[in-house]
């Protein structure tokens, strides 16, 4: 993979997550979690290039966003598409994702990303906040989108590498 500036990429930042979908990674070599992502973005804020995920609390992937201080976003070729549809089906505690999907697994400095990826970022957390249903002014969100109130936590993260292949 090579690193490139942000701003190189071509890519539509909408399509990155809602049509790609990407995997969300925090941990390092001898522990870590993924999980499958199609909601996230792209943007400059705080005079920074970041990106911003959103993580529900009972997923696995919560726990290591929450002690590390780095994220990885990796978007896979759509060859992919049934690795991605597992890793966002099932928790890390319950199985091995990597042994069940054959991704394989590659250190990034300070995160863990896969090899089979096309566009990884890795990210330094800068900022997190709970959704807060109070905040919903098109109330049909809470209604679609939480039936169940288990409400994300949204991260900003800083991206400080950029890899393409």
């Amino acid at each position: 993979m090579k690193e490139i500036n942000i701003k190189e990429l071509k890519e539509n930042a909408v399509s990155l997550f809602d049509d790609s979908w990407a995997l969300i990674t925090a941990g390092k070599e001898k522990s870590y979690n993924t999980m499958t992502a199609s909601w996230g973005g792209l943007g400059e804020l705080w005079n920074k290039d970041v990106c911003f995920i959103f993580i529900r609390p009972q997923r696995y992937t919560y726990e290591f966003i929450e002690k590390e201080e780095f994220f990885t976003v990796s978007v896979l070729p759509e060859q992919y598409r049934k690795a991605l549809a597992f890793c966002g089906r099932n928790s890390g505690r319950d199985c091995d994702k990597v042994k069940e999907t054959g991704l394989t697994p590659v250190e990034i400095e300070r995160g863990m990303g896969f090899e089979e990826s096309r566009i990884t970022l890795l990210c330094r957390k800068l900022f997190y906040q709970d959704i807060d249903p109070e905040g919903f002014i098109d109330k049909s969100i809470d209604a679609t989108c939480y039936e169940a109130k288990d409400y994300h936590r949204m991260y900003v993260g800083e991206i400080v590498k950029v890899l393409v292949k």
